[in-house]
């Protein structure tokens, strides 16, 4: 019997070394996320400190076993860690590497057998979990790749593929997990920290290079800034308290003892490690109670307080400047960070996340049109099953709403490449209302079931295409429904197609396709954007 594929120590250094870049590649992005369970710091950038910390202890250990990497990782994020986030993220590694033991390799088996270990010592970190964080996150992934290990094909690349797809799922269910999330506009930045590892990781592991970084996953919504503000009053510096961290060595006291201790100092506390090291972490007003504390029972080291009233202050501050209202500002929904970025970048004012499946609250959209310092505002739902959502805004505000009805996100940006801020209101709505007839909408996606429908027999899990809402063709191939569309659309003289593809598709497989679709069509010109949507292998417009 063939062996399964495993991980060496190796294998798992350049891993977790991919994880860091791909973090890191992001951290900023991460950073502008964070709102749990205060603003403590930059999210993304003390994961990404605390994941180099475990990098130069395997540097130095130079360990050669998986097991002796892991191990080696867990022990320099401990002493690295930094943040709520990075204590977490040392405790995943410290569990990872507490499951391994002295194993050389790893199987798939054994792979998923360390992720729900390192799930648990997450959980058995903090002293009360909250769900909605990247708790959540590492717990779904490794209950996914447990699952996944016991299926024929248990490979490590399988189980750790199937466990990046369920955190990537629970990272977008964290807003319906935590109110603060959806209030903010936002998902757990945490979460995401997490999923951007375990990403960098599986690409590693399949000889992938990820190459294409988003420049914005999310961002805090103005009006939740603003009522944080009010409520916690920004002129009192005592409003959020100090964000409290240090590293006890060689404690008199347990690991247990200096828990309970630390619980009665502040809150947001985490305690972990061992006598010979011990890492702490709270929030309180007074941090030298805290420093006091801990030079009662052993020798400091890593010492860092930070202000989290100016912290807050400087990222109201921050959005404050940012957020300057056009003359005609736009809300847009849009399924993908890809498509949020085209957005922004043809002018829309704020981004609303929802489309298929999962479709805004009126609430989140009236959140978004609020966050605008306007009496006006033009409104995009870009999805049939949003418009009736957004038209329910104006019954939440006093302001003027107007729903121009994009029914698709093609349409959407055409509407927005029809905007001219030197017009009015009024001839702007015009303008893009007729922008709407000059682009058509090809959608590709795969068949959840076997159906006839619109005269187009279906197969279950087969490629199909979308013309303008309408199921326009099916194919044993990506390619060749969409070239079935092309035909049906009558672009025999070519024109301009925009590729927009999905988080499951590579820019690779796109420029492919572009190529094809190009030979196929005689002057079809074909552009390949990111758009990140779930769900939709493709989305294009065309223009002739």
């Amino acid at each position: 019997m063939e062996q399964p594929p495993i991980i060496d120590g190796h294998k798992l250094a350049v891993m977790l070394q991919a994880g860091a870049h791909w973090l890191e590649r992001h951290a900023s992005a991460v950073d502008a996320l964070n709102v749990f369970p205060v603003p403590d710091g930059d999210t993304g950038t003390n994961m990404l400190l605390t994941l180099k910390s475990a990098l130069a202890e395997l540097a130095r250990a130079k360990n050669d076993g998986a097991g002796g990497v892991a191990a080696a990782a867990a022990h320099g994020a401990l002493l690295g860690a930094r943040g709520n986030s990075g204590v977490i993220l040392s405790q995943i590694l410290h569990g990872f590497a507490q499951s391994i033991g002295e194993r050389e390799q790893i199987t798939g088996s054994e792979l998923a057998q360390a992720l729900l270990a390192a799930s648990d010592a997450a959980y058995r970190s903090v002293s009360q979990p909250v769900e909605g964080t990247m708790l959540t996150v590492v717990r779904e992934s490794a209950q996914a790749a447990m699952q996944a290990a016991d299926s024929p094909t248990r490979d490590v690349s399988h189980v750790l593929g199937v466990a990046l797809q369920a955190g990537k799922t629970a990272l977008a269910n964290t807003p319906n997990l935590l109110p603060v999330l959806k209030q903010a506009g936002v998902v757990d930045a945490g979460g995401q920290g997490l999923v951007l590892i375990l990403e960098g990781a599986h690409a590693c592991l399949e000889g992938r290079i990820l190459e294409h970084a988003s420049e914005s996953l999310g961002e805090i919504r103005q009006s939740w800034l603003d009522s944080v503000a009010r409520a916690h009053g920004q002129d009192h510096g005592e409003a959020w308290g100090y964000c409290t961290q240090f590293i006890i060595l060689q404690s008199a006291l347990s690991l247990e003892e200096v828990a309970e201790r630390v619980k009665a100092i502040g809150t947001s506390t985490l305690v972990v490690g061992d006598a010979s090291a011990i890492r702490v972490h709270l929030h309180t007003p007074d941090p030298g109670a805290a420093l006091s504390f801990g030079t009662s029972t052993g020798t400091l080291d890593a010492i860092k307080v930070d202000n989290m009233s100016e912290q807050h202050k400087a990222l109201v501050a921050s959005r404050q400047k940012r957020v300057i209202a056009p003359a005609v500002p736009v809300v847009a929904v849009a399924p993908g960070a890809g498509l949020a970025q085209v957005f922004r970048s043809l002018g829309a004012t704020e981004i609303v996340s929802g489309g298929q499946s999962m479709n805004p609250s009126t609430r989140e959209i009236a959140d978004a049109v609020e966050a605008i310092p306007a009496d006006a505002v033009v409104v995009l739902p870009n999805n049939p099953n949003v418009v009736r959502a957004c038209e329910q805004v104006q019954q939440l505000t006093e302001k003027r709403i107007e729903v121009l009805p994009t029914l698709t996100i093609p349409q959407g940006i055409a509407a927005l490449l029809a905007l001219n801020q030197e017009a009015s209101i009024d001839e702007n709505l015009t303008a893009m209302r007729a922008a709407l007839e000059s682009v058509r909408t090809i959608e590709i996606t795969r068949a959840t079931r076997a159906v006839t429908l619109d005269g187009v027999a279906v197969k279950e899990g087969q490629p199909i295409c979308l013309l303008d809402r309408k199921l326009a063709a099916a194919g044993e191939t990506v390619l060749e429904a969409f070239m079935s569309v092309l035909d049906e659309a009558g672009c025999a003289d070519g024109g301009l197609l925009t590729l927009y593809y999905g988080e499951n598709v590579t820019e690779e497989e796109s420029r492919t396709l572009a190529a094809a679709l190009q030979d196929h069509v005689q002057g079809l010109e074909v552009e390949v954007v990111w758009g990140g949507q779930p769900h939709y292998l493709y989305i294009a417009s065309l223009e002739q």
